[in-house]
């Protein structure tokens, strides 16, 4: 089984949706972790973004990558420039990937104002993970 950690700011809403995605792509391939360089806690329109295409992250957690220090990661996936940037390096084989995805929990506003922003940035997820588990997995 390979171990894949999607990596962003805050790991509050585009690791998050990354890591649901993942899960339900990879099924029993590999264990999905995700974390931020920061926390942030989960984004809730992040969550209903995703409840609306049938996948529940409400009971994640929003982790540190300190956390997933002493584990062997075959696939690191930044999804955020800032993340890339920032991203430690893992003394591990892990094959890197990058993909900067646009930040809707940066717009002002309630979700049903920024429902579209949230579900194009799902939407661009949901393909990059799936053709990712495809080539990868």
């Amino acid at each position: 089984m390979k171990n894949v950690l999607v990596l962003c700011t805050g790991n509050s809403c585009r690791s998050q949706m990354a890591h649901g995605y993942l899960q339900l792509f990879a099924g029993d391939k590999a264990k999905i972790y995700s974390a931020g360089v920061e926390t942030h806690g989960i984004n809730p329109k992040a969550v209903k973004a995703m409840a609306e295409d049938g996948i529940d992250i409400s009971a994640h957690t929003s982790n540190n990558v300190d956390e997933y220090a002493g584990i062997d990661f075959d696939f690191v996936i930044t999804v955020c420039d800032n993340a890339k940037e920032r991203c430690p390096v893992f003394p591990s084989k892990a094959k890197q990937f990058h993909h900067d995805f646009p930040d809707p929990a940066k717009l002002p506003g309630d979700y049903e104002q920024n429902r579209e922003a949230f579900i194009h940035t799902r939407n661009l997820i949901k393909d990059y993970m799936k053709n990712f588990v495809e080539r990868e997995l």
